[in-house]
């Protein structure tokens, strides 16, 4: 496995999914998310305890991205690690915006909200084709109800 920095040359996989947080996950353009990802793609998802599969079109997944925007604003996505091995390529990030729409259904306030997740993608074909995505809601749910 190879961690963010290391000198060795990256896999196909590993450069993918770092261009595909660049250009679409980062909300930049969202659009190209069909450069990125297969036609469908499974996408597990794990929120507070409860799993689900959602399948994702390109289209899809830039509405999500969209959505999020309209949440957060233009924010800020660092990647805080990337380890890549074989077809797989783990990911944990921070993402840092401000409250500008409604998030399950708390209106928005205009601070500062930063989330913090993970996701372990499945690259084939040169394509995202399946991922494993856990997102910290508890810590965002304290910060859309806490008082200013």
């Amino acid at each position: 496995m190879r961690a963010l920095g290391d000198d060795a040359a990256p896999s196909s996989g590993e450069q993918l999914v770092r261009e595909f947080f660049r250009v679409v996950r980062s909300g930049r353009e969202p659009d190209r998310a069909g450069e990125f990802f297969a036609p469908v793609v499974l996408a597990h998802q794990v929120r507070s305890g409860a799993a689900e599969t959602v399948r994702r079109t390109p289209e899809g997944y830039a509405g999500h991205v969209r959505e999020m925007l309209g949440q957060f604003g233009r924010f800020n996505l660092t990647i805080d690690e990337l380890v890549a091995a074989g077809d797989r390529v783990y990911v944990r990030w921070t993402q840092a915006g401000r409250h500008v729409g409604a998030i399950d259904g708390v209106a928005a306030t205009g601070r500062p909200l930063t989330v913090v997740a993970s996701a372990v993608y499945r690259v084939s074909g040169g394509r995202i084709t399946e991922y494993w995505i856990q997102q910290e809601d508890s810590g965002l749910t304290a910060q859309l109800l806490t008082p200013a």
